[in-house]
């Protein structure tokens, strides 16, 4: 099985833990998991990302350049673990930047990343909390039953023959494509790969494919969604995601279903999820990480 290229290190159960939270419902699934075990999150929410239910926590409202404020709130806090929850839609504008000694600091990284994948991106960022002290933490840590299980299919449908083929040529295409660093997944139907996910994501490459079947480019129906993590992923961040949302878009665009990686991918509301494609006629099945 292809591993993370970092090593995940046990979490200090006792310790207090932030979340930097950004859009989609991650954040409040881990902030509500910690809540549960007794251990209430300290929640930074990034400005124009988070949603708004978060702010019941301990919290923090920061923009995403406002790195020294980060660093300053984080350790006002008393937290020691931090977990990356929730997409960010814009990379930060150098032009953004307030330059002072903790931010000149951290733009040698910032530089050396901007200019590769998102996934060198989240590394620089990891590597500059850890350098202040901070223990990264992945949010499969702390809700383990939201990673994918292992290889089945998960739903009362099964992939036909032809879908399987889709299934293979869209994993082998997602498997490049994260070798690239460019994205997580890809999209084949009628025997073809048809789309692949970039710097817009998973949902808007679905709309794309919803409108390549109304312009008469692609099949009207069927064809697979296929996500899983990239080869070097830190599987401390920005794990493929799917949930009802996913399900919703792939039967508006007509696709039969969705395949993903066991292990690592998340599923968000995962019986709702099922039961949503279940309703729908739809499949979603998981397969084991590719290899070298």
């Amino acid at each position: 099985m292809t591993k993370s290229a970092v090593s995940v290190r046990a979490i200090d159960a006792e310790a207090r833990t932030a979340i930097i939270a950004g859009n989609g419902l991650l954040p409040q699934v881990v902030a509500k998991a910690l809540e549960k075990k007794g251990n209430p999150p300290f929640v930074i929410c990034l400005k124009g990302e988070a949603d708004e239910s978060l702010k019941r926590f301990d919290h923090e409202t920061v923009s995403v350049v406002e790195f020294t404020r980060l660093i300053k709130a984080l350790k006002q806090a008393g937290a020691k673990n931090v977990i990356l929850a929730g997409g960010v839609r814009q990379r930060p504008h150098l032009s953004d930047i307030r330059l002072d000694m903790t931010t000149i600091r951290a733009l040698p990284r910032v530089f050396k990343a901007l200019g590769k994948g998102d996934d060198a991106l989240l590394r620089a960022f990891i590597g500059l909390l850890e350098s202040y002290g901070f223990h990264m933490v992945g949010a499969h840590q702390i809700v383990p039953d939201i990673l994918a299980p292992a290889a089945s299919v998960l739903t009362a449908v099964k992939p036909d023959k032809k879908e399987q083929h889709n299934i293979d040529l869209a994993r082998e295409a997602a498997f490049i494509l994260g070798k690239l660093d460019v994205g997580q997944g890809a999209i084949a139907a009628g025997g073809r790969v048809v789309a692949l996910e970039g710097a817009e994501g998973t949902d808007n490459m679905i709309e794309r494919v919803r409108q390549l079947r109304q312009e008469g480019r692609i099949p009207r129906q069927g064809g697979v969604l296929v996500k899983c993590a990239k080869p070097a992923q830190d599987e401390r961040a920005d794990l493929p995601t799917i949930g009802i949302d996913t399900v919703t878009n792939i039967a508006a665009a007509g696709l039969a279903g969705i395949a993903i990686e066991a292990g690592r991918t998340v599923m968000l509301s995962y019986h709702d999820t099922v039961q949503s494609a279940d309703a729908q006629g739809l499949f979603i099945v998981t397969f084991d990480s590719p290899r070298e």
